[in-house]
């Protein structure tokens, strides 16, 4: 296998080459989400799950965040094969998703899903580690390519929405796990990006991350924003479903805020602001999206507030991408993606169990404690601002 130092022959057909496969997984990737987010709480639901455990279950991946997760990237990269650990993850992520179909009780289904979701987890970061390697090589644009991603979640979220009012409700989860086993196929097409050389150093620039108060207010500004969106993806299907929308209007509503954002990701090349402002600009967002959420506004009114959601996830996402990698030394990537995302499972994980005790006796109330947590996102970024103004070596420990 050739170094990533080496430039290759015909450099315009292998950055092609490498765009388009990593589209198709990424793809895939986000088409299970797009199937699961809006529909797996839904799923346990019919299935007899009370709400408690509802809050409890979804709040799985979030804990595997910050326990299995940073194992499973720290390994990949001692191992020098992110290909490898994301081909044994999605595997695993199919068979384990079958698994959870096949249980209906809560205990049992929170034992699958917790053993699923410490594969499942890994994923992301992996893969966003991944794309970054790709980009620095081929000299790409991170938001075009995660675009695919997104715009495979509204495949996804439409199609699973117009199978929810034509099919049981207990039998979504065997098109969630359709999706899984369409991701498993397309990891196998995914080119080896490591990079040996590089990586007997890995151990020392991951730790110095940690010491670096700059990466660390990246991790926690991203975690206290996307985790502010945790009550949205447990609850909203739930509450929409109550309100009286049927399974084709919620999956248009959450396609809605996807299709922002695949166009703040199509866009993101053209971005000036520096990215500390961009997840200001994207927290402050998030607080105002889930004042006005908390309101339960008529369907015209939440339309667009959905799109608000290429602010709050989207442009959260490209400022963090574009915070860490000027921070982040390359061949310590996965693990800065690990530490990510290890940061925002703590937050969502706590965010989601809260939300559960909170929604079963506010209902709609719960957003205003996500509208805090996106405050408290917004201040720790703008503090932070005159810090992260520079690129920093992190692994150096200048």
């Amino acid at each position: 296998m050739a170094s990533e130092s080496q430039i290759p022959i015909d450099a315009q057909a292998a950055s092609k080459r490498f765009a388009t496969r990593l589209a198709l997984f990424y793809g895939t990737l986000f088409g299970l989400v797009g199937t699961h987010l809006p529909f797996f709480p839904v799923w346990l639901k019919a299935v007899g799950i009370e709400p408690g455990w509802i809050g409890i279950i979804t709040a799985v991946p979030a804990v595997t965040r910050f326990t299995a997760l940073p194992f499973v990237t720290g390994l990949a990269e001692r191992r020098q094969s992110l290909r490898g650990a994301l081909i044994v993850s999605a595997f695993g992520c199919a068979i384990g998703l079958s698994i959870v179909g096949s249980q209906h009780q809560a205990l049992a289904v929170f034992v699958a899903y917790a053993v699923t979701c410490a594969m499942w987890t890994p994923m992301t970061p992996l893969t966003d580690a991944y794309a970054l390697r790709g980009v620095a090589r081929y000299g790409l644009n991170y938001g075009p390519l995660r675009l695919w991603g997104s715009a495979a979640f509204v495949v996804g979220a439409l199609a699973c929405g117009l199978l929810v009012d034509v099919i049981a409700a207990k039998h979504l989860i065997w098109v969630i796990a359709s999706v899984a086993v369409l991701g498993a196929l397309a990891s196998l097409a995914l080119q080896p990006l490591d990079k040996p050389k590089a990586a007997a150093a890995a151990p020392h620039g991951a730790s110095a991350l940690l010491r670096d108060p700059g990466f660390v207010a990246v991790i926690v500004t991203s975690a206290l924003v996307q985790g502010s969106h945790a009550a949205y993806y447990t609850f909203a299907s739930i509450a929409w479903q109550q309100a009286g929308y049927g399974g084709l209007t919620i999956a248009g509503l959450w396609v809605l805020g996807v299709l922002a954002e695949i166009v703040v990701f199509a866009l993101s090349p053209r971005f000036t602001l520096p990215s500390s402002v961009l997840v200001v600009i994207a927290a402050l967002c998030a607080a105002a999206r889930w004042v006005i959420t908390a309101q339960a506004p008529p369907i015209a009114v939440l339309a667009v507030v959905q799109l608000a959601h290429g602010l709050t996830f989207g442009l959260t996402m490209v400022g963090t991408m574009g915070l860490l990698a000027q921070r982040v030394p390359g061949h310590v990537m996965a693990r800065g993606q690990g530490y990510l995302a290890a940061c925002t499972g703590i937050v969502t994980s706590c965010a989601s169990i809260a939300s559960g005790a909170v929604y079963a006796r506010y209902g709609e109330g719960v957003y205003y404690m996500m509208a805090a947590m996106a405050a408290a996102g917004a201040l720790t970024m703008w503090l932070a601002r005159h810090r992260l103004a520079y690129p920093h070596n992190a692994a150096s420990g200048g």
